[in-house]
């Protein structure tokens, strides 16, 4: 409004007006947002590299190189065996490399809290600076105290940033591509995780500690670009309205959406979220602190609307995108393609893997609006199912070790990579976007900050086990290639779980989601239209709502007019 005053806020029944327009800025700020993705990515990728590179063993194990031992010897017996335990034991990789994920999940926990009290933008700010602390110690470390201390501090770090992003970008990316510039978010992880294999392959034969230490100080880079430009960003409009704030509500939505604040859209749209929040609040009212942690879980299990069937259906998401065994590959493929024996150089296969990861994710942009959520789920999951227990069938038929039968490896890589792609279009991207999209107002953050911890307990609990699984130590259990059979397995329980619990969301907005869950089920979710809007339904035109914009330009005029 021209000179200041105040907006009315009113509300539309047109369900087709919740929102207002897309702009390129509205893409800009959640493509930066994004960006986050690289942390994710870059973290998981460096550290099963770094385990084996030579110098990093010889400085972690104390043990001198097999060339060094035994110069111009790469035939005996001794050599062959010595060069066997030339590794990092497997209790150093299950600690270093699942410690992070230990800090990345009470990191998460404690970032929905956070992200409530301060707001979204600042706490993933504040989560590049802790994040910045431990890679310090990552960085300077030689041996495994300092080195699993900077671990778990980058974790926490990395648990604020790997839960707000998400909640930050489903909550100001437009509804009709949010699935798509959420899956961005999953894309960065790819690109972050291939940008770790390329310094890792770049620094693998170094004979210094600029080997690993240069993989780890490049994180300090992504720290950099994504704190210093989110405080440039506008917070999500949607913190403005849980707090009460709804004057710098409107500017944040105005920001966002790249329209003036006395735009019809972006009134209609901020009474939706108003509405939205006054229903849940009236359904749900503010408690205590305890009492807003079990919020989340208030309702009864058999209800596709309640919180606790949200709750368990993100944490259930998370839980079953680990399970997939995706992480096996890039926390220890180096380790396992070692173990196949016929492969001469590891971590270019490591590379060539990631690098499928890479290209394969830009195509869920296009199909996650395309066909929905849950369709990508299901068939994910079916066609994962196919390509683990064909790897798995080779690995214990012509690709055993003893076979030295490079075709069958090589088949079984050739497999490896397509399940990678079926990942990398389908569960990678959508367990990210249903989680930021299935929760109500009043327990986002925490329910995106419980359903993240939930992917990195799982992460860590994979970390933790999977070297003892392929390991073969005396006391690991050496599943090698048989490990496949498991990953398949759980693919199965991941595809019954799509089925029966994963609604579709696609092309409705967050507060049109509330709405979905509560008159639809899994089953019929995609055929549910939107036929009210909650302004109308809280009569929010006759509470007379006004929002004072230009505040300190009215007062300076009032002023001059006296």
């Amino acid at each position: 409004m021209p000179g200041g005053g105040v907006v009315p806020i009113s509300g539309t029944t047109d369900v087709n007006r919740v929102e207002a327009p897309v702009t390129v800025r509205a893409y800009l700020i959640v493509a930066f947002a994004a960006f986050g993705g690289i942390f994710f990515g870059y973290d998981t990728g460096w550290m099963g590299g770094v385990l084996g590179m030579p110098y990093f063993i010889k400085q972690y194990t104390g043990k001198e190189y097999p060339s060094t031992k035994f110069p111009g010897d790469t035939s005996s017996d001794a050599y062959k065996a010595y060069k066997d335990t030339f590794k990092v034991p497997a209790w150093e990789q299950s600690l270093t490399t699942s410690i992070l994920s230990a800090g990345t999940f009470f990191g998460a926990i404690i970032a929905g809290d956070v992200a409530d009290f301060i707001g979204r933008r600042t706490t993933i700010i504040m989560g590049c600076f802790i994040f910045t602390v431990g890679g310090i110690l990552e960085t300077a470390s030689t041996s495994i105290g300092v080195m699993a201390a900077g671990r778990i501090i980058c974790g926490l770090g990395v648990g604020f940033i790997s839960a707000i992003v998400i909640l930050y970008m489903s909550e100001i990316a437009p509804k009709k591509v949010r699935g798509a510039v959420v899956a961005g978010y999953q894309f960065c992880i790819t690109i972050g995780i291939l940008l770790a294999n390329c310094v890792v392959y770049a620094t693998q034969n170094r004979k210094d500690t600029g080997s690993y230490r240069i993989p780890i100080a490049v994180q300090f880079l992504w720290a950099i670009i994504l704190g210093t430009g989110l405080a440039l960003l506008p917070e999500s409009p949607r913190y403005f309205v849980k707090k009460g704030k709804l004057d710098k509500a409107a500017k944040a939505l105005a920001s966002v959406r790249g329209q003036p604040i006395e735009s019809e859209y972006i009134q209609d749209e901020l009474a939706e979220i108003i509405a939205n929040h006054e229903y849940e609040m009236s359904i749900l009212p503010q408690t205590t602190y305890l009492g807003g942690w079990a919020n989340c879980f208030k309702g009864r299990i058999t209800d596709g609307s309640s919180n606790v069937r949200r709750t368990i259906l993100g944490i259930g998401l998370q839980m079953m995108q680990q399970l997939t065994g995706i992480n096996f590959i890039f926390y220890f493929g180096t380790v396992f393609f070692q173990q196949l024996g016929s492969i001469s150089n590891p971590f270019l296969i490591s590379l060539i893997t990631t690098l499928v990861n890479v290209c394969s994710t830009p195509v869920s942009f296009y199909i996650v609006e395309r066909f929905g959520r849950r369709t990508l789920l299901i068939y994910g999951s079916m066609g994962m199912i196919t390509m683990q227990f064909i790897v798995g069938i080779i690995g214990a038929t012509a690709g055993k070790t003893s076979e030295h039968n490079h075709a069958a490896v090589s088949a079984m890589i050739a497999f490896i990579c397509l399940n990678i792609s079926v990942f990398a279009m389908t569960w990678g991207p959508t367990a990210w976007i249903l989680v930021g999209e299935i929760f109500p107002l009043t327990i986002r953050s925490r329910g995106v900050g419980l359903s993240t911890s939930s992917n990195w307990f799982w992460n860590c609990i994979i970390a933790v086990i999977t070297p003892y699984l392929v390991g073969d130590g005396p006391h690991d259990a050496n599943l090698g290639s048989n490990i496949f059979f498991m990953w398949g397995g759980l693919c199965c329980v991941s595809l019954a779980f799509a089925f029966f619990l994963v609604p579709e969301t696609k092309g409705l907005s967050l507060e049109q989601v509330d709405k979905m869950l509560e008159e639809s089920t899994p089953a019929t979710s995609a055929k549910w239209k939107p036929h009210s809007t909650f302004a109308a339904e809280m009569h929010l035109a006759e509470k007379h709502l006004e929002i004072p914009v230009n505040t300190e330009h009215v007062s300076d005029k009032a002023a001059d007019n006296v």
